[in-house]
This record gives C-alpha cells, sequence and structure tokens, in this order.
C-alpha cells in the first residue's frame, strides 16, 4: 500500500461506543498531502477524449495499490477503435455492487490560470490547428477524488460489503465515452450495478459543500449536421441560383420558433447553432451551406419535438425557395454526440443527500436547480434509467473570492474556462469524504 494507508485506521471511521454510527472519514495530513500532489500532477498532464492514455494508467496504477482488480483498456468507439477505459473491482461479501465513476479527458483550451502546475501541454485539434490542452472540467478533481474514496473504502472493508465497480471512463467531453464502453460488453464482463453515484465539481459553490438537485440534474444533448443545398451562381443574377446563404438565415429565425411556439414553456429547451459554414466569395452565390446545432432538454418528449422541428424547419425552407428534391436538405443527427439527460433517481437521491447533511452538515449541502450543460454518466444507467443514478455537485471555489466576487455581481470562471481554477485542498478533503459517506451508507444495506 502507498503513501499514507498503513495510518488510515486512525483517521478513518472511528467507531463509537455501544455500536453508534461511524464518524465519516476526512483525509487529513500525509494523505492529504499526496492526493494535492497527485491533483496537480493529473492538472498538469492533460489529455484530450480519445487519447487519455496516460491519464488511465495513472489511475489503473493506483486502484491497483488499493487492492482493486484492474482492467484497462475497456470500451470500442463506433469506429472500431479502442478507448482508455478502466474497471476496478473490489469484491467484500454479499451486498449491492455500487458503480462510482470518474471521466478522464480535458480539453483543447489553452490555460491561462497562471498556476505553478498550469498545464503546458498542446496539441493539434482535428482541423490541424495548434491548441492548449487543459483539465478544464476539473475532471482531475474527479479523478483524484475517486482515488481516495478507493483508498478510504479499500481500508476500512469491514465498514461496508457488497461490491465496489470503479469506473474510469474516457471522452466524455465528446459524449461517447460511456456509449464505447457499454459497447465493450461493460456489464456483460463486470457485472450489471445496482446503484450508481458520480460527482461533479462546481464553479458557483464554495470548495466545503456539495449541491444535488432532485430529479433532472442536466439535459440532454442531441447534435446536428444541417446540410441545406441550393444552386450556385453568380451574385449579380440571383434569380438564377437558388441561394442556401438566405435560406441558412431564414432557417436560423425560423428554428428559435421550436421552442417559443411548438415546446411547453414549462418544460425548458434550448436549441443553439454553434457553426455555420458557407461561400467562398463575396460575389459567389454557393451551393451549399452547413450548420451544426445542439439542442438541449431535461424531458424525452420535448427532446423529440425538437428532432422533429429542426427536420421539417429545414425542409420547410427548402420548400420556400423552390428547391428541387434532389437538393432537399440533408439533416444529420450524430448518436456519437448526443446524450440523454441525467436525471437523479427519487429514492436514491434522498439517500444520498441524508447521508452528505449527516456528513458534511446542513449548512453544506446545498439544493441545486437543474442546469442545462449535459453529461453522459446518464449513459450508464442504460435506457430507460433501469440503473437507479444519482450525480452531485462538489463545491471547488475559494469561498472567499467566491463571496467577493458575488458582492460586485460578479462571477468567477466557470467550467471550460481557461481561467477556471478549483481550490484543491479542501474540494478534495470534500470530495473523498462525501463519496466514501455516500459508498458506505450505500454498502451497508
Amino acid at each position: 500500500m502507498r503513501h499514507g494507508l498503513i495510518g488510515l485506521s486512525c483517521l478513518f471511521f472511528t467507531m463509537v461506543a455501544f455500536g453508534q454510527a461511524a464518524k465519516p472519514y476526512s483525509p487529513a495530513g500525509h494523505e492529504l498531502d499526496s492526493l494535492v500532489a497527485l491533483y496537480e500532477k493529473i492538472h498538469a498532464a492533460p489529455e484530450l477524449s480519445h487519447h487519455e492514455e496516460r491519464t488511465a494508467a495513472l489511475l489503473a496504477a493506483e486502484l491497483r495499490q488499493a487492492g482493486y482488480n484492474v482492467t484497462e483498456r475497456v470500451g470500442k468507439y463506433a469506429d472500431g477503435s479502442q478507448a482508455y477505459g478502466v474497471v476496478a473491482i473490489l469484491e467484500n461479501g454479499a451486498g449491492p455492487r455500487l458503480l462510482l465513476r470518474t471521466d478522464l479527458d480535458a480539453l483543447p483550451v489553452t490555460e491561462e490560470t497562471g498556476l505553478s502546475y498550469a498545464s503546458r501541454a498542446t496539441t493539434k485539434n482535428a482541423q490541424g490547428q495548434a491548441t492548449g490542452v487543459m483539465h478544464a472540467c476539473g475532471h482531475d478533481i474527479h479523478i483524484t477524488s475517486l482515488i481516495g474514496t478507493a483508498r478510504a473504502l479499500a481500508a476500512q472493508k469491514s465498514q461496508w460489503h457488497g461490491t465496489l465497480m470503479l469506473i474510469g471512463q474516457p471522452s466524455e467531453e465528446t459524449g461517447d465515452g460511456a456509449k464505447a464502453m457499454l459497447a465493450d460488453r461493460l456489464y456483460e464482463r463486470f457485472g450489471t450495478p445496482d446503484l450508481a453515484v458520480a460527482l461533479h465539481d462546481s464553479s458557483v459553490r464554495p470548495a466545503g459543500s456539495v449541491a444535488i438537485a432532485a430529479g433532472p440534474a442536466m439535459a440532454s444533448a442531441t447534435a446536428f449536421d444541417v446540410m441545406l443545398r441550393g444552386i450556385g451562381g453568380h451574385g449579380a443574377w440571383p434569380q438564377d441560383a437558388k441561394d442556401p446563404i438566405v435560406m441558412a438565415g431564414e432557417f436560423i429565425v425560423q428554428l428559435q420558433t421550436i421552442v417559443s411556439r411548438q415546446q411547453n414553456p414549462l418544460d425548458p429547451a434550448v436549441v443553439t447553432i454553434g457553426s455555420i459554414h458557407g461561400g467562398t466569395k463575396r460575389n459567389i452565390i454557393p451551393n451549399e451551406v452547413k450548420l451544426e446545432l445542439t439542442a438541449r432538454a431535461f424531458s424525452d418528449r420535448a427532446r423529440q419535438i425538437i428532432i422533429e422541428g429542426v427536420k421539417r424547419t429545414a425542409q420547410g425552407v427548402a420548400m420556400a425557395a423552390g428547391i428541387p428534391a434532389e437538393l432537399a436538405p440533408i439533416v444529420t443527427q450524430l448518436d456519437a454526440e448526443s446524450v440523454p439527460a441525467t436525471i437523479n433517481d427519487s429514492t436514491l437521491g434522498a439517500r444520498v443527500k441524508s447521508t452528505l447533511v449527516d456528513t458534511l452538515g446542513a449548512k453544506n449541502v446545498f439544493d441545486e436547480a437543474p442546469v442545462m450543460g449535459s453529461e453522459d454518466f446518464g449513459v450508464l444507467g442504460l435506457e430507460g434509467r433501469k440503473i437507479p443514478s444519482v450525480l452531485f455537485w462538489l463545491g471547488a471555489m475559494d469561498p472567499v473570492k467566491l463571496a467577493e466576487a458575488a458582492s460586485q455581481g460578479k462571477t468567477l470562471p466557470s467550467l471550460h474556462s481557461s481561467h477556471f481554477a478549483p481550490l484543491p485542498e479542501p474540494t478534495l478533503r470534500t470530495g473523498v469524504t462525501a463519496m466514501t459517506a455516500v459508498a458506505v451508507s450505500l454498502l451497508r444495506e
């Protein structure tokens, strides 16, 4: 066992006399210092989605040293390529099978935090452009928290019974990592969990706190490519052409009515066009315009209304422009980049919240509203949410800076920002304390 595990017994669950509940574990001293050092190491060496080889190897090595049976390179992408998923199993008698998950990947963001351990990694994106790489979404916090939790649970097997199934999931940011692991027969090979729990760091909550949503936690994301095809020509003679740029403008405006006029306003949804490309020169009407869209929703009904609306709107503007049938718009729904909503199971969510309150105190546990951001953690719960799952938020911000920003009507740098900088020590202490307590409470029953 590495750094501090021998001393964990005096730091971990100290039993109270007369059979009362154990005192929650909180990493301290050398154990906390080692987790902070590990976090800084992971932060300084981020890897993009589909390329998490070193990160996965580090996680696998840590979990093996903690006593888990570890399998690496679990996952197959849609193109047949290998994923860097990690599965670690620790069996401890009869009881529930609990899945705890971390994501592994970073983002194509050039870090500007000025931290001593800031990432200086660079790479090229799919377009061949140079970019920095950064853990701008805090997956390094998630990885380190899982490692700390794994160590604690392995050291105190007398406090729980059942099977721990720890997942190091690649490619969360591209939305296909959980799907890749399921495609590689994750549950057939390692057992289907009875429950699943994950945490995600928060840029709006102070370090030392957590937050949890009742029901919908994060929206679904549905990706589309829309190709509007026209008939190109000279800009001076538009009557001899069918202008797809004008069609694109009409499509963009009309698309807004899907949410504002076709969708129930009490069931939130968002449609965003993030990319539009068409044309080569100011006096040439092009043959086509490509748009890239994403749609967000919490309910399956809202998601379906948007899917049908995007297709119908594209067809409608083409029909209005007199586009011949053979040049009808091509609307492609990108399943590999689409994920379901993250919905916290009501019964499991209540149990998790109760444990968090007991462990951290009510003043440090917030009720969180749903957010329109998306996650692929819900994929692991299977279609129809067969596996009860819960994701809770882990406060990661310096409380003093957070309060100062709030007093000035400002916010701190958010997730995906080049300036996003969690406060490591209290964030990791709370992450490990919270997740360990949740795991023990669920594996006592």
